[in-house]
């Protein structure tokens, strides 16, 4: 193993996490080639184009993966096959027919799946994740995938490890490793090499959190090579189910049952009237294919890819397709105040001492209590509160800088707080401290009234507050987290963050939506209740971290009822707080976008963050915003809504029409003498109708049905076949009546007229299907729809009359037939529109979701290691789709 270190440094390679942690950190340097300054550029591309970049999977949108997934229906393939063999026992027309029919099929399916993924690849190129890196002597950002074994990385608290790195320095560097070990509590980081049987405390894991502090490491080992890529390619590629692909699945394996029921049934009555063995077979697959949603997988992935465009117009985008159905789900909307309900343009207004008077040394000691970096009187890496002080107050950065820095306890979220040993210019060592008023007084010896009195009234009118305090270490020249207490009360920093304009109008659209918006700040409650009464938001209790620590799970649950503000919350709480929400069986949403935010992103139904998130952040997300506005995020569930509705619309169609030809070709094999209708007509009804349906993700979907969320019944589409399947076949039998009755039909022109009639009435009544209200009158729908299904009908009733027909199995229909079938579509039609609405008389209630597990963390971890395409890449079509 010590050989990897020696190796000439022209064929430079990865070094295992486990050598390189027994190492000392100049040695693996020397091994991979770098020095303090870091790579050249051009060293850095040699080593990009020799090992590949960090990514733990590749996957880029081909025609190839789609078209395969088409053809793995078992259906399809033994219907091909039993064209195969008709072929060869002469009966060549229908065989070539059928296997065009099924060709063309296919191809369909394929070629807008295909469409659907690369309009995914297409958003998730703008989804970059970057990294702090030194190159050539130059600090510089680089996306994470250009990441090559020599890079020097600087990693800093709220950021995912980007590769493995051996450490070179820290500075209270903590990392949270459980998606690799499962141990929540986080694991201090030194430098020092460690025994070969001892844990790698000196190197950092690709995918792990960097939870506190700060350090600079070199990578030594990128994508699949890291210990986290290894296992994240020993797991594969299938993401866990959404709710959405659940329903599509269990709805799949619906159709799967009645087609299998008559199939079988079909065959067996064709062999007991001793028809052919072979047309009997072929006749029945058809009818299976026939029932099946063929183009299902298409129309879903149609409709998704229509939504995904239209929300990133609204600059929203979606790491899984899927999402955007879990967007219109969501009945509660957790978000952060800061940017969200606020302009998030944080200003500083005022020091003052702990009185509450005007004093210019709490800011000097404010400016001086700082775990960023500062060079040359610049700030750089500050969070918003030191950024907006540094920013105010550049007349008194000099005399901050009098306070030389011997040691940094850099911020965290369960201490609220961030410490700094200075040397004073007296030479004496002090402690500074400076955080939230209610941290950093609770560490302080005496309070006064009057600043606990100064306090409540900056809170009162929405003022975001941070407490600065300090003690004396004589002596001292470094500073652990047990010295912060006995401090002394400095004063206050005051910062205003005005209400977003735009966010009464966003909170009042997701109401009307039916989702209640709901805040969980780091803030003082005061302060976010202050805000929320600006907005206008319905008035609500407030929660504290410390009042949730007093309540059992059972208690919580009872207080979400009337709590809409939880102020001073940690990580953990938040994610209790949306699993306690999520117990009620409603979707929930989570919108955030700090390391601290993690843990509830995991948690919620559908995790929210923006595009200037910490990465674990945007890593723990279903939805990135590159704008943090509300009013988009009504937009997204506007959109989910609309995808489901659109969707339902293609299940309701094949579970009543579809389902009723199917059943009626079933009663008929029974007693006409020769097959209803041929097996190539079968699949060129379904093939022809389902081509009509490909403009549904188009149409439009009556307001009603987006005003609340709608969920998967299976129980109702079952009612709704069981309805509107038999409608449907009394029409087909009156065709069958007509045929051989009024026209004296032969087998051919039987075969002919049931063809034009069945596909004219399964097509047309998608006007009625599709909306609750009356069609054309109060709901119209979109023109490409019109056009789909209209020019589908004029295709079926000319067919006959083209030199295809007698290659098809057709022949000319008489004029009256068409009277006819103008008759019954009208009658059918209206028959359709009473049944529906004695069928949705009593409004379907939203049916309660599933307890659902959050997706493993190493799936959404390895997501954001892949390739940019590959962030959230399409999840195939679910089984049982065929």
């Amino acid at each position: 193993m010590t050989e990897l270190l020696t190796t000439a440094t022209a064929e430079v390679r990865p070094i295992p996490v486990a050598v390189a942690a027994t190492q000392d950190a100049a040695a693996v340097q020397r091994a991979l080639d770098v020095d303090a300054t870091g790579l050249s550029d051009t060293e850095s591309a040699r080593r990009l184009r020799l090992l590949g970049p960090n990514a733990v999977r590749s996957h880029r949108a081909t025609l190839w993966p789609v078209l395969l997934r088409q053809l793995r229906s078992p259906l399809l393939l033994l219907l091909t096959g039993t064209a195969a063999v008709s072929f060869f026992l002469g009966q060549h027309t229908d065989a070539i027919v059928i296997t065009v029919i099924v060709a063309v099929s296919v191809g369909l399916g394929a070629v807008n799946e295909y469409r659907a993924e690369r309009a995914a690849q297409a958003l998730h190129d703008r989804i970059r994740h970057r990294v702090e890196v030194l190159r050539a002597g130059r600090a510089r950002s680089v996306d994470v995938i250009d990441l090559v074994p020599g890079d020097l990385v600087d990693l800093r608290a709220g950021e995912l490890v980007p590769a493995d790195v051996r450490l070179l320095s820290v500075n209270g560097l903590q990392c949270d490793e459980s998606v690799l070990t499962g141990e929540a509590i986080p694991v201090d980081k030194a430098v020092e090499p460690v025994p070969a049987d001892a844990e790698p405390n000196c190197c950092a894991l690709m995918g792990t959190v960097v939870t506190a502090g700060r350090g600079r490491g070199v990578v030594i080992a990128t994508g699949g090579g890291t210990e986290f890529g290894r296992i994240a390619l020993g797991l594969g590629q299938r993401q866990p189910e959404t709710e959405f692909q659940v329903g599509l699945r269990r709805f799949s394996m619906l159709l799967v049952r009645v087609a299998a029921a008559l199939t079988v049934g079909i065959f067996a009555i064709n062999l007991v009237l001793h028809r052919p063995i072979l047309d009997a077979l072929m006749f029945s697959l058809a009818i299976a294919v026939g029932i099946s949603p063929q183009l299902l997988p298409a129309v879903v992935s149609t409709s998704l890819a229509a939504g995904s465009r239209a929300l990133a117009k609204h600059k929203v985008l979606v790491k899984r397709l899927v999402c955007i159905e879990d967007l219109g789900d969501i009945e509660v909307l957790f978000t952060d105040k800061t940017g969200t309900l606020t302009e998030g343009r944080i200003e500083f207004l005022r020091a003052a001492g702990p009185a509450g008077a005007s004093c210019d040394d709490t800011r000097i000691l404010g400016l001086a209590c700082t775990d960023a970096t500062v060079q040359d009187g610049v700030l750089s890496g500050g969070d918003a509160l030191d950024t907006a002080l540094w920013t105010a107050s550049r007349a008194f950065t000099e005399q901050a800088a009098g306070y030389q820095r011997l040691t940094v306890l850099p911020f965290d979220h369960n201490r609220r707080l961030v410490s700094v040993l200075v040397r004073t210019a007296d030479d004496e060592p002090m402690l500074l401290t400076k955080g939230a008023p209610e941290a950093v007084l609770a560490r302080c010896t005496e309070v006064s009234v009057a600043a606990r009195n100064a306090l409540d009234v900056e809170f009162a009118t929405g003022h975001r507050v941070v407490a600065v305090a300090t003690r004396t270490l004589p002596g001292r020249h470094g500073a652990t987290l047990d010295d912060e207490r006995e401090l002394t009360l400095r004063g206050f920093l005051v910062f205003a963050d005005p209400p977003k304009a735009t966010a009464p109008q966003a909170i009042t659209r997701l109401a009307a939506l039916g989702v209640r918006v709901k805040v969980i700040t780091g803030d003082n409650p005061k302060v976010a209740a202050h805000v929320c009464a600006q907005l206008g938001m319905p008035p609500g209790e407030s929660l504290t971290g410390i009042e949730l620590d007093r309540l059992s799970d059972a208690e919580l649950v009872e207080k979400l009822h009337t709590t809409t503000i939880f102020a001073r919350v940690g990580p953990e709480q938040k994610a209790r707080i949306v699993r306690a929400q999520r117990t009620l069986g409603i979707d929930v949403a989570y919108l955030g976008d700090g390391v601290n935010d993690a843990l509830a992103l995991h948690a919620a139904d559908v995790g929210i963050s923006v595009d200037s998130a910490t990465d674990v952040a945007k890593d723990a997300a279903d939805v990135v915003l590159l704008e943090k506005d509300l009013g988009v995020l009504a937009d997204g569930v506007t959109q989910g809504r609309r995808v489901f509705a659109n969707t339902m619309k293609y299940v309701l169609m094949g579970t009543s029409s579809n389902f009723g030809n199917m059943f009626s070709a079933a009663g008929a094999s029974a007693f006409l003498p020769f097959l209803p209708m041929l097996p190539a007509q079968i699949l060129l009804n379904n093939l022809l109708y389902d081509a009509s349906q490909l403009a549904i993700p188009t149409d439009s979907v009556d307001d009603e049905q987006l005003a609340r969320p709608a969920r998967w019944d299976i129980h109702l589409i079952q009612r709704f076949m069981l309805v509107f399947g038999p409608i449907s076949s009394v029409f087909d039998f009156a065709t069958f009546a007509i045929m051989l009755r009024v026209f004296h039909a032969g087998e051919t022109l039987f075969h002919t007229g049931w063809f034009v009639e069945s596909l004219a009435t399964q097509t047309l009544v998608l006007y009625v299907i599709r909306t609750r209200r009356t069609p054309f009158f109060r709901s119209r729908p979109s023109v490409a729809l019109m056009i789909s299904t209209l020019s589908v009908v004029v295709i079926g009733a000319v067919l006959p009359f083209t030199p295809l027909a007698p290659s098809l199995g057709f022949a000319a229909l008489p004029a009256g037939f068409f009277l006819a079938l103008a008759a019954m579509i009208v009658v059918y039609l209206a028959l359709a529109e009473t049944a529906k609405h004695r069928f949705f008389r009593n409004p379907p209630q939203v049916s309660v979701r599933r307890e659902r597990v959050p997706e493993h963390r190493i799936h959404r971890r390895a997501a954001r290691f892949s390739s940019r395409s590959a962030l959230s890449r399409p999840s195939p079509p679910p089984a049982g789709y065929r």
